[in-house]
């Protein structure tokens, strides 16, 4: 394994300095857009990725199957449409430089696999890596952009993750932008998911080149800790705090994809998990077995209310309002002057909390309905502030709708 991963390794580097020397030589790496970005995604997306549950073991066989899965379960009717292959699909390129799947894995070839997805009425996706090899030893699209790009519009892909293993001393920006501009010369619409992991701030430079950007490293599934390259929830969640005003419609931060229902938490804690990516406006991407989920996953992936949230057209991403020890609220304004809150506990007791109208911008005396967006409960007329009791590491989640004068 380790004589493996230097070989990658010293293949990357030499093959990186060479690429990103020719790229400098032929004004690539300062190439400028000259097409908008498409408005592909004006509210979050929604889909499923194969890495987290299935990580390089991807077949046609796997990716039928939860396509089948995704609209069996109810997931397509709730507003997922993307199945997206990670890393491992791909195997060589061949004579001409043209990046090829593996025969094995995939013997019918991307082509007919899209068309499978596509007829059951959702989207296809794949990944690649802005470096000489993608993060699992694979070819990676360094060099090869815009041969890549055409190749994938051939194909009839919808979405293209785009990860940064490998890239020597590349300059995020240009080689993003690089990418960007090939995809939409390409001929085909694609939604470009920016895998840089956050290391360059891609808030600050990303939304004119990409539709989505990660913010941080992997996600885990754990409630918090870090694993190699890879952070607990509670962790992702604190890294995203602060960067609300980088979002917009068509442009929204990543704190990488949904972990509900892959084992390493508990129910709850999954139900926190998913509340509070709606809460972030996050991209909405499940990483679990969709052909094998238990009731609670299903019931978590699904919820309505809370999918609304995440998909509110006004596209503002919420925020921690208040915190004291173990003890957050989260806010988030919504269209029409709705609010979103989330009573958040992340102690090991129950606790009881409330929001006030004044941490939701309200005034104080105004009469609103509150609906309790996991028991489904509905409070009319409710003025000055709401609450209950937050199970440890729970959420309460609350849609408060001022009263019709």
């Amino acid at each position: 394994m380790t004589i493996t991963w230097l070989r990658h390794a010293l293949l990357a580097l030499l093959t990186c300095a060479a690429t990103v020397a020719g790229a400098q030589a032929t004004g690539h790496e300062t190439l400028k857009l000259d097409a908008p970005k498409p408005n592909l995604v004006p509210t979050p997306p929604m889909g499923w990725n194969s890495w987290n549950k299935f990580g390089c073991n991807v077949s046609e066989k796997l990716i039928r199957e939860q396509a089948d899965a995704m609209v069996a379960s109810g997931m397509k009717a709730a507003g997922y449409q993307y199945i997206v292959i990670d890393d491992c699909w791909q195997k060589s390129r061949d004579a001409d430089g043209n990046i090829q799947p593996d025969p094995e894995r995939f013997p019918s070839g991307m082509k007919a696999l899209a068309d499978y997805v596509h007829a059951k009425g959702l989207k296809f996706g794949l990944y690649s890596d802005a470096g000489a090899l993608t993060c699992g030893g694979r070819p990676g699209s360094a060099g090869h952009e815009f041969q890549d790009a055409r190749q994938y519009a051939k194909w009839g892909v919808d979405w293209l993750k785009y990860d940064w293993c490998y890239t020597g001393p590349r300059n995020p920006e240009a080689a993003y932008t690089i990418m960007a501009k090939a995809l939409r010369e390409s001929g085909r619409d694609i939604v470009l998911s920016i895998c840089e992991w956050g290391n360059s701030k891609p808030g600050r430079w990303a939304s004119p080149i990409g539709h989505l950007w990660r913010t941080t490293g992997d996600i885990w599934d754990a409630w918090q800790g870090k694993k190699e390259w890879s952070h607990g929830m509670l962790d992702i969640l604190d890294m995203n705090a602060e960067l609300w005003a980088d979002a917009a419609p068509n442009g929204w931060n990543d704190p990488d994809m949904l972990e509900v229902g892959n084992g390493g938490m508990t129910t709850t804690e999954y139900e926190s998990h998913f509340s509070l990516w709606a809460m972030l406006a996050a991209p909405l991407i499940a990483g679990n077995d969709l052909a094998k989920m238990d009731a609670d996953t299903k019931r978590i992936l699904t919820n309505a209310e809370v999918i609304r949230v995440d998909q509110d057209p006004l596209g503002r991403q919420g925020r921690r309002v208040w915190r004291q020890g173990d003890l957050e609220i989260w806010v988030r304004t919504l269209a029409g002057g709705d609010r979103a809150a989330v009573l958040f506990n992340r102690g090991d007791k129950p606790a009881d909390m409330a929001v006030s109208w004044e941490q939701l911008d309200l005034p104080s005396k105004l009469k609103a309905d509150v609906l309790d967006l996991w028991s489904g409960k509905k409070t009319a007329g409710v003025s000055g502030r709401h609450g209950g009791t937050v199970a440890r590491h729970g959420v309460l989640m609350f849609r408060i709708s001022p009263a019709v004068q």
